[in-house]
């Protein structure tokens, strides 16, 4: 079956690098060779690692809520993951490990190293619901380290695990005990400020005594109070006296008349001493009407009798004209002072002569007390701004040193708080290293240092090929000189060597890649039973 024609020049080309053939095969054996020693010179990592969980989300956390000042893990562990990777703490953990010796290398070169050091640590951060950065909730942190050293990879990270955890805590409760410390300084010193805000309030108010603001304000306030106070007392005065006038009228006037003409006392006889005038002239009247019963007007008992009720109308007319004027004497005289209405309105005159009394005691008062504000009023409202002052300086410092007092409490608790389990590390996974190197993969490696060289000892074929071209087929010439050939001349009895000579070249070149193929399989093998390759030991023994 004859192969497209499009094919010629591919196949040209081959027939040109199979001429090459044992410089590609020797390229390719000494490519595979060398980089096999390489990758057996390569030193194997092991890799440490270590997972721990932060959890805030205690039983303390929702009892604790609002009763103390809550610091952020999240922040404190950020701060010593880096500082975990700064030079002086990297530095201390590199030797503690004994991955650098305390009398190592010059500056340059242990800069280089913890450098190189830096790199192979991996610190990582995950939250439990799987939401990155998220440190208010549980939060797993991982850790990772490669070292040629199996043991140093494996002390290494347990020194990093243990120094997360307890400079973290550490970390929290020193920072907690330097609030404290913080703020106790600054209470005693807000303590001296507010002991020495009250000295000068109370020297204040006992050296301007009477003048101080009270519960009805100020000065100002206070004049104002006693202004309207002395109004209105003037008010209640002129009613009060207004009320005595209207009752001083009615006593003195028609109701103590009426009140005097309404007395007589039955069963009194004659013109008995001590008894009212109203009483006397009904008494004496009867005894007129008893008189004319018996006698006639010209009797002289009629007569008498009438001489007598006359006089004591005349002294009954004298008292009410008296009364009237308020003699106390005729009020008891006339009767009018047994009368239940005239006693009445008798009581209601003294009660408004105690009420003007004391209403006017009230307004002499009110009036000293405005007359003693107004000495002042040059004085009192710079006396009243200085205590305004001095009573808004002690309330600031009352108030400043009750929340720093409520902080100091709330830092105090919160320390109590971390030292009973706040937050708790809990180590998921312990440091631990596999007996198994992550790297190099020299399986994978060593197969692709295969390939590689195959692929070297082609191209270096190819390229020579192309240094040196030949013309190796019919069609060659055709694409070379543009002329068509008619025919080709053979050899026409070949020998048999030269019949074989191209089966023998495969032959070998298969032998050859046979056992390219077997050396792979024996380098594969010798790596997984540990066969490495120490150049420096060579290069020691060398020099030995």
């Amino acid at each position: 079956m004859a192969l497209d024609p499009r094919w010629d020049p591919i196949l040209d080309r081959l027939d040109g690098a199979w001429r090459f053939r044992w410089k590609a095969l020797a390229l390719t054996a000494v490519v595979a060779f060398g980089g096999w020693l390489i990758i057996f010179a390569l030193p194997d990592r092991y890799e440490a690692d270590a997972t721990v969980l932060v959890d805030t989300r205690t039983a303390l956390k929702p009892a604790l809520q609002g009763l103390t000042n809550e610091q952020d893990v999240g922040v404190q562990l950020d701060y010593v993951r880096q500082s975990l990777l700064a030079d002086p703490e990297l530095l201390r953990i590199a030797q503690s490990a004994g991955v650098l010796s305390s009398t190592g290398p010059n500056d340059a070169r242990r800069e280089k190293l913890l450098d190189q050091l830096r790199h192979r640590i991996d610190l990582t951060v995950a939250t439990t619901d799987g939401v990155p950065g998220d440190a208010a909730s549980g939060t797993t942190y991982g850790i990772v380290y490669q070292d040629t050293n199996r043991a140093r990879a494996l002390a290494l990270v347990r020194i990093l695990l243990d120094t997360l955890v307890n400079e973290t805590l550490g970390g929290k409760t020193q920072g907690s005990e330097h609030a404290q410390q913080f703020l106790l300084g600054q209470i005693n010193d807000y303590e001296q400020r507010l002991r020495a805000a009250e000295d000068r309030l109370a020297t204040f108010k006992s050296k301007h005594l009477g003048l101080m603001p009270t519960e009805q304000g100020g000065y100002f306030a206070q004049l104002q109070h006693e202004t309207e106070a002395i109004e209105d007392v003037k008010t209640k005065l002129l009613t009060a006296e207004s009320r005595r006038a209207t009752l001083e009228r009615q006593l003195h006037g028609d109701a103590a008349i009426t009140a005097a003409a309404m007395m007589p006392m039955e069963g009194q006889k004659g013109l008995e001493p001590g008894v009212d005038t109203v009483t006397q002239i009904a008494a004496m009247q009867e005894h007129l009407d008893q008189l004319l019963l018996k006698f006639t007007d010209k009797h002289p008992d009629v007569i008498a009798a009438r001489q007598a009720l006359a006089e004591l109308k005349r002294r009954r007319a004298q008292e009410i004209a008296s009364l009237k004027r308020g003699d106390a004497n005729a009020a008891v005289t006339s009767g009018a002072s047994s009368n239940p209405v005239y006693q009445s309105i008798e009581l209601a005159l003294n009660q408004a002569d105690v009420d003007i009394s004391d209403l006017h005691t009230e307004l002499a008062a009110h009036q000293e007390k405005a007359a003693e504000l107004k000495t002042f009023l040059d004085t009192a409202p710079q006396i009243e701004a200085e205590y305004a002052q001095l009573s808004r300086d002690y309330d600031v410092n009352k108030a400043q040193y009750a929340a720093l007092l409520e902080n100091y409490e709330k830092a105090r608790l919160g320390e109590q708080a971390d030292k009973a389990g706040s937050v708790k590390f809990e180590v998921v996974q312990p440091p631990m290293v596999s007996f198994v190197p992550v790297w190099p993969q020299r399986t994978k490696l060593l197969l692709m240092v295969l390939l590689f060289a195959f692929a070297a000892g082609g191209a270096l074929a190819w390229g020579l090929d192309q240094l040196n071209p030949v013309v190796a087929s019919v069609s060659g010439i055709v694409r070379l000189t543009g002329v068509a050939v008619l025919g080709v001349v053979g050899s026409a009895f070949p020998t048999r060597s030269a019949r074989t000579a191209p089966q023998r070249q495969i032959w070998w070149v298969s032998v050859f890649a046979g056992v390219l193929f077997v050396a792979f399989l024996v380098a594969v093998s010798l790596s997984r039973i540990g066969l490495r390759l120490n150049i420096s030991a060579l290069v020691s023994s060398v020099h030995t």
